[in-house]
């Protein structure tokens, strides 16, 4: 059998290789006597398509976050019920209908019945498994608490995910909204205006300059329909592809944070998040640096990332960890630094930042569903504009021409 295996090196580097072998774990098992570590894998091999290196274009697990999640809740459950780890992701194993999810937990299994360590079988699939997961079950595995760190970590994702869903969620309305808006939009330039064009120069009106302007838009677009909607099709498409680079994210990001209400949202959001992978790392055992160094992964390359790492150099320094969110709070709010402060004082870090967490959670569910009722007005105003431009210009020629009879 042939596997499509992307390995990365004992020096770093990533290199895609087509292997043979008897079993996806026999895959594992050749590339670490070799010293390098699997990244990806994927069964069939040679002569498919493979996207360029400069796309960096990378193919999901195809398992759901929610899969995740239940997975990481059962383990944990059996575990603490008195099950032993290999028995318990047999178990999981045979009742998971996720196929992905199927071939990963036997691999998880076969590794720790060979006597690896879980947290080491896990960083196998690294694009499964986060290193905040993998780290705070190797926390788990030397003091002896998996169970209890596995909880933790359900938690962590459980939150991190409805977080993130509410949030999505109340975008669905103004974006479904300005879709309706701009097809609308089209639909009339390409129907209604060439008519009411056609009835001008019928009655030789002379046109309003904005007029001038709707009419020659329209008859372009009445021309070149499929352009239109191709050149439509690719604006969208190279939006969404420069939102998704490092820069075109931040712009996003920095650009929210001007917004009223939805500036406010994306900082409790974002200190939410920080807030919540610190505290699941440190109660878990994890040591300060390393769980300082995940958080950021888990907070992105923007802005709010680059603060949780400054906090992580002045650690280093031996200065405290509430220093850093304290002089930043354009992006953190105050309450994050004083929180962490207090938690510092009384040796209860962890704990005051899950108490942050906690709360940022629940204001930003609260925000989002007050979130609709704050942009229908804006959406309105937008509305109202485009269609009272529209109206003005298409309806002038007809009240001059009235006015001259």
């Amino acid at each position: 059998m042939k596997f499509r295996a992307v390995i990365k090196t004992e020096g770093g580097k990533e290199e895609k290789r087509v292997i043979e072998a008897a079993s996806r774990f026999a895959v594992y098992e050749q590339v670490e006597k070799e010293g390098n570590m699997v990244v990806s894998l994927t069964e069939g091999g040679g002569g498919g398509f493979s996207f360029p290196k400069w796309m960096d274009i990378k193919l999901t697990s195809g398992i759901k976050t929610e899969e995740k999640i239940t997975f990481t809740k059962n383990l944990s459950a059996m575990l603490s019920a008195g099950l032993t780890l290999s028995r318990a992701l047999s178990v999981i194993e045979r009742q998971s209908s996720n196929k992905n999810l199927k071939l990963i937990t036997a691999d998880l299994e076969e590794s720790v019945k060979k006597g690896d360590s879980f947290h080491d079988a896990l960083a196998r699939h690294s694009n499964v498994f986060s290193k905040l997961f993998i780290a705070m079950t190797k926390a788990g595995e030397e003091s002896g608490t998996l169970a209890d760190s596995l909880k933790v970590v359900a938690k962590q994702m459980d939150r991190s995910y409805t977080l993130s869903r509410k949030v999505r969620g109340a975008m669905i309305y103004p974006a479904v909204i300005l879709f309706a808006i701009i097809v609308i939009g089209i639909l009339m330039m390409v129907y209604v205006v060439p008519t009411l064009a056609s009835t001008f120069e019928e009655l030789k009106v002379e046109l309003p300059t904005s007029t001038k302007v709707i009419i020659a838009t329209s008859e372009f677009m009445s021309e070149n329909v499929i352009l239109v909607f191709v050149l439509l099709i690719l604006a969208t498409s190279a939006f969404v592809a420069a939102v998704r680079t490092k820069t075109g994210s931040n712009i996003v990001l920095m650009a929210s944070l001007r917004i009223p209400v939805v500036g406010t949202l994306v900082r409790e959001t974002m200190s939410a998040r920080a807030s919540r992978a610190l505290s699941s790392l440190l109660s878990s055992g994890v040591e300060m640096l390393s769980a300082i160094q995940i958080a950021e992964e888990v907070v992105g390359d923007n802005p709010f990332g680059k603060v949780v790492n400054e906090a992580g150099v002045r650690v280093k320094k031996g200065e405290a960890l509430s220093s850093a969110f304290t002089e930043n709070a354009k992006l953190y709010p105050v309450f994050v630094g004083d929180m962490i402060a207090v938690g510092e004082e009384t040796g209860k870090v962890s704990d005051m930042l899950g108490q942050v967490a906690e709360y940022y959670e629940q204001d930003v569910e609260d925000g989002t569903k007050d979130l609709s009722t704050v942009i229908e007005p804006m959406l309105m105003l937008v509305i109202g504009g485009a269609v009272g431009v529209f109206a003005v210009s298409m309806i002038s020629p007809i009240y001059s021409l009235s006015s001259s009879i």
